[in-house]
């Protein structure tokens, strides 16, 4: 992997570990050669994962809509002019599509309704097919613990099959989910379950 498109919050959570796991995530990826791209903020978790790999020596690429240029750049040491690259989009639908083209592999770090859409959007691209690249939850302090309990409540339901569950590669150490990664080999199976028979 080149690159890895990372999903987090613009803010920082009320725990220290969040933070410290994204500026662990950001050293890391510099230390390896991989770039980063992200939402091109420099506030909350956003900031801190672009931060530490700034100056680790990294490569970090942004893209980021016009109409939020003053909202998640703004208040940070690093000013946005700092990174490697930046790229000004003119829709969060053109952000998601950049970031995503630009990158081999996915990570999600806590966040909120964003970082919940961005990631689960990738998801339902590589659960159709349109993509096999990994995507991978940093699952610090259990965050993820409910929507990992909700996949699998779909997959009891009959809403979702468990090679598609299967896909949400999880851990709580970066260097093991990286690992896993490297690894991943999409399934090539259908998002459609059949349809059952009435009787």
């Amino acid at each position: 992997m080149k690159r890895i498109c990372v999903f987090c919050g613009s803010n920082a959570g009320h725990h220290p570990a969040y933070r410290a796991e994204a500026e662990k995530l950001g050293r890391l990826l510099a230390a390896r050669h991989i770039e980063l791209v992200y939402g091109a903020g420099n506030i909350g978790l956003m900031g801190a994962v672009a931060d530490a790999c700034l100056e680790a020596g990294g490569t970090v690429i942004g893209v980021i809509p016009e109409a939020l240029m003053g909202k998640e750049v703004a208040g940070r040491a690093v000013d946005h002019r700092a990174l490697t690259r930046i790229e000004v989009v003119d829709s969060m639908h053109t952000r998601k599509a950049r970031m995503a083209e630009l990158s081999d592999g996915f990570i999600a770090l806590p966040g909120g309704f964003g970082t919940f859409e961005e990631f689960c959007e990738i998801l339902t691209w590589g659960q159709l097919g349109f993509h096999g690249k990994p995507m991978g939850l940093l699952n610090v302090r259990g965050f993820y613990d409910p929507l990992l309990g909700l996949f699998d409540h779909a997959v009891g339901e009959g809403f979702l099959r468990p090679q598609n569950r299967a896909m949400v590669l999880t851990d709580t150490d970066i260097d093991s989910l990286l690992a896993r990664m490297a690894n991943y080999q999409p399934e090539p199976v259908s998002k459609w379950l059949k349809e059952e028979k009435q009787l």
